[in-house]
């Protein structure tokens, strides 16, 4: 349905071999996103980017192992970057913002967000690369709970985190013809406590994370950890509501600029090294992020088997058989669709009209893809789970 106008993307040679910055935390006196080149109107001719900033939507975790390992393996180097600066957000920043504001170059945001921030600030932002293809979104009760379906919410207390998180549930709901003040929407931690302390009947989980901390914690009755036999588990990506979530946005103005064009198709081009290599060498991988995770100035959870369990999901959000990134436009129809749908407690839709067509384009990560792949670098495929055994607390 939504096709964007392909860009003529000019390409540096820039091999430059270099020392990365590793930040786990963003700082006060931190290098300010590099301003885009001038280029030369008369050739075409421009300056590469080389610092650049990476704004995350959350804590150091292995939901962001890619990155973490782009700068590790000095894939972002290999791609003629001196400095990239991934910056956390613990709920105090917001990517989206961030990067409108020019504080960052590049952000991590869940699609439904981002298309909200669109309609609602008329910012113009573009999704260069969707790199989770599936809802990692679930719905967890205790098994018997009579919670086995989105029909079956009319009348409970529904945890959710909140800060446009909520929105996969609204979607899903008005799918089912669900008014949406026939539930209780309760705001939960980012633990799971209010699951097991009784405050809802049903809490936001994601598969990757939430759901391991249930099954990471002693059942008092059995005096062994949780098992998925005592939960009932409903994954959006099952329903009518689910939508994109990671995706990496770029500044839609500055997309003009050659010189941050290339440095979005290099960046990306790391990326997909980065996540190519988490993929594939699983262990070594969860363990880079946990050694950031259990060093930064904030991280939860930060178990090294909650992160391992967190990379082997996630790779299964990412991995789906087909290139790396691509956003798909029967996904972005079904995202745009919930979101329309939507309508929260209050009454407020998320979106009202549908996005403009400049709110995603593949063909920087078309570009990537073809560069790496010229380069002897395969960018699809799926991923073979490997098997996680959770432990208390997931250390």
């Amino acid at each position: 349905m939504r096709h964007s106008t392909r860009r003529v993307l000019a390409v540096a040679a820039a091999g430059v071999s270099a020392a990365l910055v590793l930040a786990a935390c963003s700082s006060g006196d931190a290098p300010a996103p590099s301003a885009p080149a001038e280029s030369a109107p008369a050739d075409g001719e421009f300056t590469p980017i080389t610092d650049i900033r990476l704004q995350l939507q959350w804590l150091p975790q292995a939901q962001f192992a890619g990155y973490y390992v782009a700068q590790e393996k000095g894939f972002f180097a290999e791609e003629g970057f001196d400095s990239v600066e991934i910056v956390p957000s613990g709920g105090d920043i917001v990517p989206q913002d961030a990067l409108a504001a020019g504080d960052v170059d590049f952000a991590i945001a869940w699609v439904p967000k981002v298309l909200g921030t669109i309609e609602s600030s008329g910012v113009e932002l573009t999704n260069v690369a969707q790199v989770y293809q599936k809802s990692g979104t679930t719905q967890v009760s205790w098994a018997g709970s009579g919670i086995t379906s989105v029909a079956d919410f009319e009348g409970k207390r529904i945890g959710s985190w909140g800060f446009g998180n909520e929105w996969e549930i609204f979607a899903a709901m008005a799918a089912e013809g669900l008014d949406a003040t026939s539930v209780s929407i309760t705001t939960q931690d980012f633990s799971m406590n209010a699951l097991l302390d009784g405050d809802v009947d049903a809490a936001q989980a994601m598969t990757y994370n939430e759901l391991a901390q249930v099954l990471e914690t002693v059942n008092p009755a059995t005096g062994a950890l949780y098992t998925l036999d005592d939960l009932d588990v409903i994954f959006y990506e099952d329903t009518e509501g689910a939508m994109l979530q990671d995706a990496i946005w770029a500044d839609t103005e500055r997309l003009d600029d050659p010189a941050y064009a290339d440095a979005t198709v290099r960046f990306l081009k790391a990326v997909v090294k980065g996540w190519l290599y988490a993929r594939d060498n699983v262990e070594e991988s969860a363990e880079i992020v946990w050694d950031i995770a259990s060093t930064a100035e904030l991280a939860f959870p930060v178990g090294a088997v909650h992160q391992l369990w967190m990379l082997n999901e996630v790779n299964k959000l990412i991995w789906t058989g087909d290139d790396f990134g691509l956003v798909d436009a029967a996904a972005w129809d079904k995202t745009v669709a919930g979101a329309l749908a939507a309508v929260n407690q209050d009454g407020l839709n998320l979106i009202t009209a549908e996005p403009p067509a400049s709110a995603y384009s593949n063909d920087y990560i078309a570009q990537a893809i073809e560069e790496l792949e010229a380069e002897g670098v395969s960018t699809s495929g799926e991923y073979e789970p490997i098997e996680v055994t959770l432990t208390q607390g997931g250390q």
